[in-house]
């Protein structure tokens, strides 16, 4: 027998015992088809390779992220992604649906690509409902239906309406749940549940949702596992303190290493790989890491052809230099090599190509420096306003009031020490114009604005300064979509995402450098958070604690009231 490829002396991982051992392998078809040890194996081959030692682990499997927030379209991202040895991976592409709909995610598959992409239904756009957020698309009954009939839908998204999920029967994401169990019931329920335990953990589970992927503790993880909830670990999961916990209950069964959103600038650096270095790093065994990301996400999602080195399985692989560091030597897909070590992260060979009106997706007016002026109808000296005060270390915020004082009639916001937000709807439907007082914002002089809002993704602009808002926001529209940082009347930063306002075809070392620019004006302007960018655009989340905004106005992330502005 004439085989494709063999490899011999490779220190293959064997992911059903959880060691490495030296053997021979015979590759036939892009699959696996024969491991033996080093002295066993005779194949004819019409190409041969020597690992010379070299661990060899199965491609990483990625089952919950959003390509939306690297902020390129799939076939760029299946180039950078296989760079960094993940193979496979199942996207929720719940930001092009909150733009374009279900045409975002037919666009989205419509995308030839090398790594293999399956997808996950957004069961949640808009996140909460069309009566608290606008949106360019909504995901429903209808389409739910059209997405579970194409082969590469294997699994229902995130599903985060709190309050729909727990205390609304007849919810669009309840009916979106009963719908997919009725026409699919062995699919994956993915759900976003941050701090809930107790009683709404159960109502969560009952409705069919059995994963999580939010911010962890050793306490949720406990809870979450022990009733009978699949743990999906991001980065600020991956603590040493999670995963003692982990080690000493043995849940690594019941979890599984993934990204949910990683940047353009970070993502030149790493992917999944740099999260499972993370977890080793953490003090998660070696072993049980490559595990983690390999096979226990392959069986969530119920793939039965990859996650392991084994006879029939697709040969996607990774040689490594380095176990414990995850150096990575070489990269294959489907037994063809697709990535060198010292080689650049490619682009496409053809480039990118959407429909014409995706490129122009932004319809509200140019704002005037009347549209920052807010009217306060009061005699007194000052009003008692609702803030958001942002934390410094996660996304989540906190409700205060803090005394402003009023100046000729309007909200004397600009000698607060605060910064002033404002959400415009940006499709051209309602116009839309929302406001919130920021704590813990931006201290110098200047403006952020953005298109790249969670999850609605309408037009968002916070400063300090009235004149940079305006600016900001007139350079924002001029560019299509994107972010920019607005210093003192200049641009300190500028990424543009043409494309829905949320994406660029541009090579990702471009992207990259922009985004790293955008990063640098936020912190001369006084932001401080582990994730600038993620901090600010999550903002406009209504559905991550506690206290956020869309073109509505300020809302209880849990109860969805609105809050107002001011009070009295």
């Amino acid at each position: 027998m004439t085989i494709d490829l063999l490899i011999t002396n490779a220190n293959v991982f064997n992911t059903f015992l959880k060691t490495f051992e030296l053997k021979n392998v015979a590759i036939q078809d892009g699959k696996f088809f024969y491991l033996s040890p080093v002295s066993e194996m005779d194949f004819d081959f019409l190409e041969q390779l020597d690992a010379k030692g070299k661990a060899m682990i199965p491609g990483l499997i990625d089952i919950h992220l959003h390509i939306e927030s690297s902020m390129i379209p799939p076939s760029i991202f299946s180039k950078v992604g296989l760079t960094h040895g993940v193979t496979t991976i199942v996207a929720d592409s719940h930001e092009i649906a909150n733009v374009f709909g279900i045409k975002g995610i037919q666009a989205f598959l419509a995308e030839e690509t090398e790594m293999d992409i399956f997808y996950a239904i957004p069961s949640s756009v808009p996140s909460t409902t069309s009566k608290l957020e606008t949106t360019g698309g909504t995901i429903g009954i209808e389409e739910v239906r059209e997405l579970l009939a194409d082969p590469r839908v294997i699994a229902l998204g995130e599903a985060m309406n709190f309050k729909g999920i727990t205390s609304e029967p007849d919810s669009l994401i309840r009916q979106i749940l009963r719908e997919t169990q009725t026409l699919k019931p062995f699919l994956p329920l993915e759900g976003h549940i941050p701090r809930v335990s107790g009683i709404d953990l159960a109502k969560f589970m009952f409705t069919g949702i059995t994963a999580d992927h939010t911010h962890q503790t050793p306490e949720s993880i406990y809870e979450k596992i022990s009733s009978g909830m699949f743990i999906e670990l991001q980065k600020k999961s991956l603590t040493k303190e999670n995963l003692a916990l982990i080690a000493k209950y043995n849940f690594y069964e019941y979890l599984a290493i993934i990204t949910d959103d990683i940047m353009a600038d970070d993502l030149l650096e790493g992917h999944l790989n740099a999260n499972v270095k993370l977890a080793i790093e953490c003090g998660m065994p070696v072993e049980q890491a490559i595990y983690t990301s390999t096979y226990t996400p392959a069986r969530r999602m119920g793939f039965q052809d990859r996650g392991a080195i084994a006879s029939g399985f697709i040969a996607d692989f990774i040689l490594l230099d380095d176990v414990k560091s995850l150096d990575i030597s070489a990269v294959y897909k489907a037994g063809k090599l697709v990535h060198t070590k010292g080689e650049p992260i490619g682009y496409p060979e053809i480039k990118p190509q959407f429909p014409e009106n995706f490129y122009h997706s932004l319809h509200c007016k140019k704002t005037t420096l009347e549209d920052f002026k807010i009217p306060v109808n009061s005699t007194s000296d000052a009003v008692l306003c609702n803030v958001i005060r942002i934390q410094e270390t996660s996304t989540f915020t906190e409700h205060v009031q803090r005394e402003i004082p009023i100046k000729d009639g309007y909200l004397d916001w600009e000698t607060s020490g605060l910064a002033l937000l404002m959400v415009m709807e940006r499709y051209g439907k309602n116009g839309n114009i929302a406001y919130a007082l920021v704590e813990n914002a931006i201290s110098k002089k200047g403006a952020i604005a953005t298109t790249w809002a969670h999850d609605h993704h309408n037009l968002m602009v916070m400063g300090t300064a009235a004149e940079d808002m305006m600016l900001a926001q007139h350079q924002l529209l001029e560019m299509e979509g994107g972010y920019v940082v607005i210093q003192d009347k200049q641009v300190s930063g500028s990424c543009p995402l043409p494309i829905g306002g949320i994406l660029s075809d541009k090579p990702i070392q471009e992207l990259g450098r922009q985004l790293k620019e955008v990063r640098q004006g936020m912190v001369a302007l006084g932001y401080k958070n582990a994730n600038e960018i993620m901090s600010f655009s999550t903002l406009s989340l209504p559905v991550s604690p506690n206290i956020k905004i869309t073109d509505v106005g300020m809302m209880d992330v849990r109860t969805q009231e609105l809050i107002p502005l001011m009070e009295g």
